[in-house]
């Protein structure tokens, strides 16, 4: 068990370090509305985007290669989007059944009262093992999912000591994430995809051309993985959200205990400061 902690430690602060490598779907569907629960009032920045029925936008890419999104770069409007990793690798189940949590719905809570636009990059290993959840999440127009791969296997190696997936299966792997989310009954699933620990090179870029995805990357590190001290990770988001940041967090308990926590600081001082949240598919056509 030491020896699994430990690579799992690894793997998960791997989600939320600057990509390690070389430069390094689905449509949306309008849900019923959400019903806010009993808060103090939001600010009017806080009001989420309407959902319309229209395509998600999809980043620009050089021919043959799936487009790679880090961030908003050309814009001064103050809009940050925070994204959670669900993550749960293939081969983690015996765990969960030994009652570790892989889940957050405390931090998933924390976003609805907040009024928090977000998006989530699910595991279908995730979604197999709380389908409920993933409804939930996937149903809400507050929140989009987008793709993480079914194993949360790397697309190329080294990668914090991943099991690594055969060019042959990389895209088996993300459209059986696609399915096991689609599964669940949630609608607002983006044809986004996020490398395991974000590592990725142009043999993995090219592989996965041919499944019209986005791949979502990030300029701004939480350092929430195995965290314990809520304080530090909002302090180190604070420091470097900029116009068009894309922060990656995670929403996995036993991993990432600290990160609803973190989220309810830095939510108001961004507020307060002027930045209003959005989830990718918004920041991306910044």
């Amino acid at each position: 068990m030491a020896t699994l902690s430990a690579v799992l430690g690894t793997v998960l602060t791997g989600c939320g370090t600057d990509t390690p490598s070389k430069s390094s779907g689905s449509h949306a569907t309008q849900a019923p509305k959400h019903t806010q629960s009993a808060a103090p009032p939001p600010s009017p920045s806080a009001k989420p985007a309407p959902v319309e029925n229209r395509p998600p936008t999809m980043a620009p890419s050089r021919p043959g290669l799936t487009p790679v999104f880090k961030r908003a770069r050309n814009t001064t409007d103050k809009v940050v989007a925070l994204t959670f990793d669900a993550d749960m690798t293939a081969d983690e189940g015996p765990r969960a059944a030994a009652g570790e949590h892989f889940d957050n719905p405390e931090l998933i809570a924390l976003l609805r009262r907040l009024e928090v636009p977000a998006t989530v990059f699910m595991t279908g290993r995730w979604a197999d093992e709380y389908p409920a959840q993933a409804r939930s999440i996937g149903t809400d127009p507050l929140f989009e999912i987008a793709n993480h791969s079914y194993s949360h296997y790397a697309f190329t190696s080294p990668c914090y000591g991943l099991p690594v997936l055969d060019k042959a299966d990389m895209r088996a792997d993300v459209e059986r994430a696609f399915t096991a989310i689609r599964k669940t009954g949630a609608l607002h699933v983006v044809p986004y995809f996020r490398f395991p620990g974000g590592c990725y090179n142009d043999a993995a870029l090219r592989t996965l051309a041919p499944e019209n995805v986005t791949a979502v990357q990030w300029d701004v590190v939480s350092g929430d993985a195995f965290a314990t001290d809520a304080d530090a990770v909002a302090k180190q988001v604070l420091a470097g959200v900029k116009p068009g940041s894309l922060v990656v967090m995670h929403c996995t308990r036993s991993a990432a205990p600290v990160t609803a926590e973190a989220v309810s600081q830095v939510v108001p001082e961004l507020r307060k400061h002027g930045y209003r949240f959005v989830k990718v598919s918004e920041l991306m056509g910044h």
